[in-house]
């Protein structure tokens, strides 16, 4: 029976070897020969042209590579004055968070699918990770072709659940070129990733432009998809190709606009509408007043799921209730925030105001031909569980999904390819920063450190600072995420 196992183990070793493929707890990689030919005659086209690209990436490198040390040491100051004084995180610093989320060639780990990541963006993710590796290590491959180094073949790679690719290449050739030389292949992974990111943010930029064949914009933001929970769902909802051209009196020309206005409707105060006295008059009923936990006030019965209580104001008394229906009101109803924009031809109007829990909004959604949507609660809540696009289809048969898609795509793109460049130019162990600083130390100070072992030393000193100031943001990201 042993010797039969042994057998078994040996064919099934001799398998994977047969197809370059290599599995060990958590890790599994192929690597292939396959593609050798296709990178040799990308390494030996148009020779100057690639001789200026790579020089290009090379000072882009090492530009890279201080830089990431200034990113990462505002991102760590930034963090770190978060905790001690609890404030919340600023709109324009979540771009740091996106620079310590990829650690090693691409692997995020401060993404988790299913837990702070939907479960409907993972092909995406994975699909941007693994082409942002792929891009990078093409970099890394033509680069040493142009430098005439022996290229051995091209790998991709699977740790945990994270892909990621790679690229064999022999090592003696590479001890034996200039430190010019190598900085053009190590510093070339980096460089194509900026310029991945560039290509996908053109994209991004330019679809309009690029869809406008099949698709119009700058008319209103197209639903295209509600969830089941949403408060937009319902006979008097949002439904999947509507288009949003209002909210309350905030036009609506695109999701931009739709996310611009959802935001000054939750930070200013509660809009009000206008009514003529006599039509107050004929809409109220008497109603008991009391008041709520938060100090707001209702007039209506709780049981009512067509009333609201509004607020309004006289000559005599700034504190009158009415019980109304929210519809009747509200429909062909101006918005107003005091008595005086309710004035016209001398008919006396008030202006009512909804008067909701702290931090609930009435808010009325157009979206025509349909009768307006009246939303009753937080707005963000509206935001989370209703998507959008800016992109109409000039025909029925075109997808309204595919701009959708093509947008969250290069979105993915850009945040991941470009976490990975900053990243992997960080002089830390075992990450291109490594090689692209210890090349950069022998092109600059063979002059001023003549000692071999002293410029190793400096090298080894500096990879030490990087390494522990990455492994400082990452292990204070996670401990944010974690704790909070």
């Amino acid at each position: 029976v042993l010797q039969s196992s042994n057998s078994l183990k040996a064919s099934y070793e001799d398998w994977l070897l047969t197809y370059g493929l290599s599995v060990s707890p958590f890790h599994m990689r192929w690597q292939t020969a396959l593609f050798n030919r296709q990178f040799y005659n990308w390494g030996r086209w148009k020779p100057r042209f690639l001789y200026l690209w790579f020089s290009i990436g090379m000072v882009f490198g090492i530009l890279a590579m201080f830089g990431s040390v200034i990113l990462l040491g505002k991102t760590l100051m930034q963090t770190l004055t978060q905790m001690l004084t609890e404030a919340p995180k600023a709109q324009n610093d979540r771009m740091l968070q996106v620079v310590v989320s990829v650690l090693f060639s691409g692997l995020c780990l401060r993404v988790v699918p299913g837990v702070n990541l939907p479960v409907s963006q993972l092909t995406y993710f994975f699909s941007a990770i693994l082409i942002s590796g792929v891009i990078h290590e093409v970099g890394h491959g033509v680069a040493a072709i142009r430098e005439q180094v022996r290229f051995n073949g091209f790998g991709i790679f699977i740790f945990i659940v994270y892909p990621g690719a790679f690229v064999d290449l022999f090592t003696t050739h590479l001890q034996l070129i200039s430190p010019v030389q190598q900085l053009r292949i190590f510093c070339a992974g980096v460089w194509h990733n900026f310029v991945l990111g560039v290509a996908s943010f053109l994209v991004l930029f330019l679809l309009p432009a690029i869809l406008f064949p099949f698709y119009y914009t700058g008319v209103g933001a197209l639903v295209t998809e509600v969830a089941e929970d949403s408060p937009a769902n319902g006979p008097r909802g949002l439904f999947v190709g509507d288009l949003v051209t209002n909210l309350q009196d905030c036009p609506v020309y695109n999701v931009e606009d739709w996310n611009s206005c959802l935001g000054d409707i939750s930070e200013k105060s509660q809009v009000g509408y206008c009514v003529s006295a006599a039509t107050l008059q004929q809409l109220s009923f008497p109603a008991r007043v009391y008041r709520r936990l938060d100090g707001t006030v209702e007039c209506c019965s709780n049981n009512s799921l067509t009333d609201i209580c509004f607020s309004y104001s006289n000559n005599l008394d700034s504190h009158l209730y009415a019980c109304l229906p929210a519809r009747k009101v509200i429909e062909a109803s101006k918005v107003c925030r005091t008595n005086v924009d309710c004035q016209k031809d001398f008919v006396p109007g008030f202006c009512v105001t909804p008067s909701l829990e702290n931090q609930t909004r009435l808010i009325r959604v157009k979206h025509p031909p349909h009768i307006d949507m009246l939303y009753v609660g937080h707005p963000m809540h509206l935001q989370y569980t209703v998507s959008l696009s800016s992109f109409v289809p000039r025909q029925n048969f075109l997808s309204i999904d595919l701009p959708v898609v093509i947008e969250t795509f290069c979105k993915y793109l850009i945040s991941l390819s470009g976490a990975l460049a900053v990243i992997n130019a960080v002089p830390c162990f075992a990450l291109d920063g490594q090689w692209i600083l210890n090349s950069f130390l022998e092109a600059t100070l063979s002059s001023l450190i003549v000692e071999k072992q002293n410029r190793e030393l400096v090298g080894f000193l500096i990879l030490l600072a990087g390494s522990a100031l990455l492994a400082a943001n990452v292990a204070l990201g996670l401990w944010m995420v974690t704790a909070r």
